[in-house]
């Protein structure tokens, strides 16, 4: 597609020469290679930013009588180890889901582009959407698990399992091997990928949607507006990932703290459905509505602003 059709005037040559990477072909190798480099830039320093939230989420899935509380965990923290304290894992945190973003939002343009233009070019395109996305979160979700597992151990022992990055891949791998960063694998693939077909299929549909409640084709406005749908719709879209993808995300938290030695996945998913319920499944939900859409809507954001940046269109809405 070209930048005309996506609502931004065609480039001068010396505006082509200004971009960074200087004029991308939709669809071309330097396009995907782009959008994975955007996506990276994206989900890091999105997902690091809300450690706090996601440290207290995870500890109280854990256990849930850790804390009364969000902020009585935030204060109690705080006040042992401070600011350090507070965002204690954000380094395995921005490492994963800087590969993470990186495979779910280059491979999601690959496949879409393969399964939309090539291999289905008459499906429906939110069926395209969702196998887009669930193709592209297998790969990505492989790309972030071992640094999900060093994360979650670090943030749900007291005393922490280890007070690094580095520590903790050495003390898993030296007493586990490489399997021991890949246990929680099957849970986060059923976690992640529903998740991630509710984003992105959810994320384009409702910015079509938004475009047509302004009453304006996405053609008439320009990249910032563009962006700032953008923003709006991943939002709306992160709350709905974050209801869909939830009970999978307590079970890959407590599977990570809570797996024994050769014990299999199903019998450990099974053992910590007994002790939990189906009400445990909820803990920590609605905060984690608030990182998710909150998370959701910045990446999209970061992510679109990045494709104008290079001279490329925004997602959705056409």
């Amino acid at each position: 597609m070209s930048n005309s059709a996506a609502g931004l005037k065609p480039p001068s040559a010396d505006v082509l020469r200004s971009y960074p990477f200087g004029k991308i072909e939709p669809n071309s190798t330097k396009y995907f290679l782009s959008c994975m480099l955007g996506g990276a830039v994206a989900c890091g320093p999105t997902h690091a930013s809300v450690t706090p939230l996601d440290l207290v989420k995870t500890r109280r899935q854990v256990a849930p009588g850790i804390y009364k509380s969000n902020w009585q965990g935030w204060s109690s923290i705080y006040a042992k180890e401070g600011v350090r304290g507070v965002f204690f894992g954000w380094t395995p945190t921005f490492v994963g889901y800087a590969f993470q973003g990186l495979g779910k939002y280059g491979f999601y343009e690959i496949f879409k582009h393969q399964y939309g233009d090539n291999l289905f070019p008459n499906t429906n395109r939110t069926l395209i959407y969702l196998g887009a996305s669930a193709t592209a979160e297998f790969i990505a979700d492989v790309l972030l698990c071992p640094w999900e597992a060093i994360k979650v151990r670090m943030q749900t022992t007291i005393p922490p399992y280890a007070s690094n990055l580095r520590e903790g891949w050495s003390k898993i791998v030296d007493k586990e091997g490489i399997a021991g960063l890949y246990k929680g694998l099957y849970p986060l693939w059923g976690r992640q990928i529903p998740y991630t077909m509710c984003k992105f299929a959810f994320f384009e549909e409702t910015v079509k949607m938004i475009y047509r409640r302004l009453g304006k084709s996405k053609e008439s406005y320009n990249g910032l507006q563009q962006t700032g749908v953008s923003f709006l719709a991943g939002y709306i879209a992160g709350i709905g990932c974050a209801i869909v993808s939830h009970p999978a995300d307590v079970m890959v938290s407590k599977l990570n703290a809570d797996r024994k030695a050769g014990e299999g996945a199903g019998s450990a998913m099974s053992r910590i459905y007994k002790n939990i319920g189906f009400s445990g499944l909820w803990n920590g939900l609605p905060v984690r509505i608030v990182m998710i859409g909150t998370l959701t809507g910045f990446q999209w954001l970061i992510y679109d602003s990045f494709k104008v940046y290079l001279g490329l269109p925004t997602t959705g809405g056409h």
